[in-house]
């Protein structure tokens, strides 16, 4: 205990800069098994010229003190290859680092390898070992990779993993399909995102130059978490910097059609909002209170105590319900870090810690939203306008990150701590033109939206990782990480002006206001023990372990309407609170409130989860050639639920909603053809369970779009309440995995796979549209489906072309999948009584999030000598189902959206610590729409709006 408090005071005397006049320079580097993959522990490290050296430890590290100068090392090991590697520089207070040096068990006609330090560089052996060795399917991207093309955070360097895509340019999806199949953890550890409704966090909060690899796993083995389908991005934070950084970098974006706009819709918002949370000035005026006055009570007597608390509170609303029309400021961005490892007697302890800042405007004008359906005549094939909706919005986002780590190492044991804080603020301000048709409620309007949303996580990551036995062939590794994420909507506002008398009634929509809040605490403890054998003359391993997770959820909103009486108003939506306007005793027919949320309050839950995992698995070579990877998961889950229904008829108390005890059997099999060459074949059943928000009773509005999300516990009936359409009851998905891939690495860089895979679904969540209530969507289960595709990626050096071409690369990977859906009988029969004439209704459809095809290409200069990277990137990701129609309401697709980016980066000074980059973003000017699609219709709009070409410029300074 002494020793770490000791090693923590050295961190903060590491961190100032301090005047040093001592000579030595520091040789630092790891070593791996070629074979394996694996850090070699117990490496025997010469320098040639000093006869002094050193051992790797548990990592593979080692470091030596050398006085400047040019040195040779060799490397040795018991029963393999020695390693010497030549022309090693050391220059005065500098760190010279050899990555990942790669050691080959020993050979009869083999006794030593002999290289430069200059052709190890730029090696990403380690990954590719890594990757050629794993025992499921990987892909991913190295720290080395980073350097060279110049990324500055992880979703800007993932999208160039094979079947890999971003949504906002946050998320990643895996083989097209959606989020619910891909899950995103930090350091093994599963953690909720700012939005904690999602599988995956937001991979654009971390900078480069503190995270070592990023790894996608594509098929399952029983140490990862059972729901698992798509994929899992594993996002490996460096604990041990190879040598001192300190960097700082600056960025800014201008897109023309969003930035200096003088016609910019935005909001007064609160002092603190660059910082990303509000400080108060949109609190709520009850204070969150439910025994608040109501207008029945006072109308009769508007002076009394209740009166007078009742006109307080109406008052206490801020008067603002518009927007203005002023000019957007570009975007900008700022980040810093530094880190480093320091010795601690015979120990050594590293650090790191990354700040990041952006602030971020869109301005998006002749956006839509939506709603059609069928004609109710059979022989009318075009779609009908339900509610149209077009207008400006404009967005101001801000970002505030900051993750520090710690990490305490001996000879066979490491400590890390990590600490991630995030926080988010984003303020929306909407003008829109509205048209109704639905039945009964033909009309035209002027619409006014305002929103912000307040997101914070904090999460703490403890982990240790020990060597055990006489030959350290027992490895233990424990983690243990709490997080905690808090999502305030403070005083959303929405009003809606009849546009012939700019009145406002029921029919158009009385003025809303509405908080919500939602409170996750989420822990995560975990146990993986590893015993390495021989069987069959090969090395071979033996896992176990267990986990725990705890997640528990309070949720609430509370909104208000607001009737106006007899007031008449001017269109100005600021005049709906003017104090004229408002109620009082000389105006008791005036503006009033009206709490939705008293006296039942479906949107105010409480849920929690309990998940119990236990596993094992054996790593063998059955054959010469084979290598076999056998596991078994077990998963106990219960989800509980504390809520009611809208009309209080359903009451849950602490009730388990969910409960699930399941086995989740894994198999992995890889031939060795040759050795840079694999063929693979895996089998697993894995899971995807519904979120608390999906088994809920909630009913979240838009008031951007206007759509409302419905919990998947409510009931929908129809024909009178004879017709069930949907019960209630949503479950998990089970699903089986199959995939094969043969894999060839040709050389340093260049990779060539094709790989094919095939996943059943059993009873599949999807987004289905409210019959009952326009422009509402639903989470339920539909029908068995499945789906089959193919992967292919290729990186190859254009050097066959011309010697010349070298440095210039053609990368793409392509993803190609049939998805089908069985569909259910209510889903099926709504489809059969709204078809039109001549249309055959098949039981099949699109599987709902799977997208056809997804391309990513592009052609890369690369170049260490001139300190250069280019390149131009081509992605399309094919038409993808979204919302499943039922009865007269029609499925909706997204409609391809070409992005063609083009990426520079170059590196100038000494030592290349200099660098500038330059991106242009939708070269192509592409719109993102969505349509629905219709028997022999016409496409119509369900959304568009235009993200605009944008410029990007990054200047960064290493010190």
């Amino acid at each position: 205990m002494k020793k770490l408090i000791v090693a923590i005071a050295l961190v903060v005397f590491a961190a100032i800069p301090t005047l040093t006049f001592a000579q030595e320079g520091t040789l630092r580097g790891n070593i791996i098994d070629e074979g394996l993959g694996e850090p070699l522990i117990g490496v025997s490290v010469l320098v040639k010229e000093t006869q002094t050296g050193a051992v790797t430890d548990l990592d593979g590290s080692f470091e030596i003190k050398l006085a400047p100068g040019t040195y040779s090392i060799v490397a040795s090991f018991i029963s393999f290859n020695k390693l010497e590697i030549n022309a090693i520089e050391i220059k005065p207070g500098e760190v010279t680092v050899l990555s990942d040096l790669k050691m080959a068990e020993s050979a009869a006609e083999l006794e030593s390898v002999v290289v430069s330090a200059q052709a190890i560089r730029t090696t990403e052996a380690a990954l590719m070992t890594v990757k050629r060795n794993a025992a499921n399917m990987i892909d991913g991207i190295s720290a080395s990779t980073f350097k060279k093309i110049g990324d500055s955070d992880a979703a800007s360097a993932i999208k160039r993993v094979t079947g890999v895509s971003i949504e906002g340019g946050k998320y990643v999806y895996i083989r097209g399909l959606g989020d619910r199949y891909t899950k995103t953890v930090l350091n093994g550890v599963d953690i909720p995102g700012l939005d904690p409704d999602r599988n995956s966090i937001q991979m654009d909060i971390f900078p480069t130059n503190v995270v070592d690899n990023i790894i996608v796993s594509k098929s399952f083995t029983s140490n990862l978490p059972a729901d698992f389908t798509g994929g899992v991005v594993d996002i490996e934070t460096k604990d041990f910097p190879e040598e001192k950084t300190f960097k700082v970098s600056v960025s800014g974006g201008y897109n023309p059609s969003m930035h200096f706009n003088s016609n910019y819709l935005g909001v007064k918002g609160s002092s603190t909002d660059f910082l990303g949370f509000d400080n108060g000035f949109r609190d709520i005026p009850t204070g969150g209170r439910t025994d608040i006055p109501q207008y029945a009570e006072v109308v009769g007597n508007p002076n009394g105590a209740k009166g007078q608390e009742y006109q307080s509170i109406l008052r206490g609303f801020n008067p603002t319900m518009g927007g203005d029309r002023k000019s957007s400021l570009m975007d900008m961005s700022v980040g810093v870090s530094f880190g480093n490892q320091v010795a601690v007697g015979a120990n050594k302890l590293g650090y790191n810690l990354a700040l990041t800042y952006s602030n971020e405007t869109s301005f998006f004008q002749g956006t839509e939203y939506n709603l059609y359906g069928k004609a109710s005549d059979g022989n009318e094939y075009e779609l009908v306008g339900l509610e149209k909706q077009k207008g400006d919005y404009g967005v101001n986002n801000v970002l505030v990150g900051g993750l520090a780590g710690v990490a305490y190492k001996t000879g066979l044991s490491k400590f890390k701590l990590n600490l991630l804080r995030l926080q988010n603020g984003e303020s929306k301000v909407g003008e829109f033109d509205f048209e109704s048709n639905n039945v009964g409620t033909t009309f035209n309007a002027n619409q006014y939206n305002i929103e912000y949303s307040e997101r914070s996580l904090t999460n703490i990551l403890l982990s240790g990782e020990h060597k055990l036995g006489p030959t350290n062939d027992w490895s233990v590794n424990w983690k243990l990480s709490p997080t905690r994420s808090i999502i305030n909507d403070p005083d959303v506002r929405f009003a809606r002006f009849r546009s012939t008398n700019n009145s406002i009634s029921t029919e158009v929509g009385l003025p809303e206001r509405i908080w919500r809040s939602l409170e996750e605490d989420n822990a995560v403890g975990k146990l993986d023990i590893t015993k390495n054998f021989t069987f069959n003359d090969k090395m071979a391993k033996l896992g176990f372990g267990t986990s725990y997770a705890y997640k528990q959820r309070d949720f609430l909103i509370q909104s208000f309407q607001f009737p106006v009486g007899n007031t008449t108003f001017s269109g100005d939506p600021n005049d709906i609170f003017s104090e004229e306007n408002l109620f009082s005793a000389d105006n008791i027919n005036g503006v009033r409130y009206s709490p939705l949320f008293i006296p039942n309050n479906p949107n105010e839950y409480n849920a929690s989860v309990n998940n119990i995992g236990a596993y094992v698995n054996a790593e063998v070579n059955p054959a010469e050639k084979l290598k076999a990877i056998v596991g078994l998961r077990m998963e106990k889950y219960d989800q509980y639920y504390t809520g009611s229904n809208q009309n209080n008829t359903i009451v849950f108390d602490n009730e388990k909603v969910l409960n699930d005890l399941d086995l989740f059997p894994t198999l992995n099999l890889i031939y060795s053809l040759l050795d840079n060459q694999n063929l693979r074949f895996s089998y697993s059943r894995t899971i995807a369970r519904p979120s608390f928000k999906e088994l809920s009773f909630a009913e979240i509005l838009d008031p951007i779009t206007g759509r409302t999300f419905i919990g998947g516990l409510f009931e929908e009936k129809t024909n009178g309440g004879k017709e069930i359409l949907w019960d209630g009851d949503l479950q998990a998905t089970r699903v089986n995995n199959f995939d094969a891939r043969w894999e060839v690495f040709p050389k340093r860089g260049e990779i060539f796979s094709a790989s094919a895979f095939y996943k059943m679904f059993a009873d599949p969540i999807e987004m289905v549209q409210f019959l009952s209530d326009p422009g509402a969507f639903q989470p339920r289960n539909v029908g068995d489906g499945s789906v089959a595709g193919l992967e292919l990626e290729l990186r190859k050096s254009l050097d066959i072309i011309s010697p010349a071409a070298e440095n210039f690369f053609f990368n793409a990977n392509v993803t190609l999948a049939k998805s089908t859906i069985q569909m259910s009988e209510s889903e099926l029969r709504s489809r059969q009584l709204s078809a039109k004439e001549g249309e055959e209704v098949s039981s099949t459809r699109d599987m709902a999030g799977q997208a056809p095809y997804i391309i990513n290409t592009g052609v890369a200069y690369e170049s260490w000598e001139n300190g250069l990277e280019a390149g131009i990137f081509y992605n399309v990701q094919g038409p993808t189902l979204t919302y499943i129609g039922f009865g007269n309401r029609t499925d909706t697709y997204t409609v391809p959206f070409h992005s063609l980016n083009l990426n520079i980066n170059k590196s100038f000074g000494a030592d290349e610590r200099f660098q500038t980059g330059l991106k242009v973003s939708n070269l192509l000017n592409q719109e993102r729409k969505e349509v629905f699609k219709s028997y022999q219709a016409q496409d119509q709009i369900f959304s568009r709006l235009q993200p605009g070409t944008k410029i990007s410029v990054k200047v960064a300074y290493s010190f």
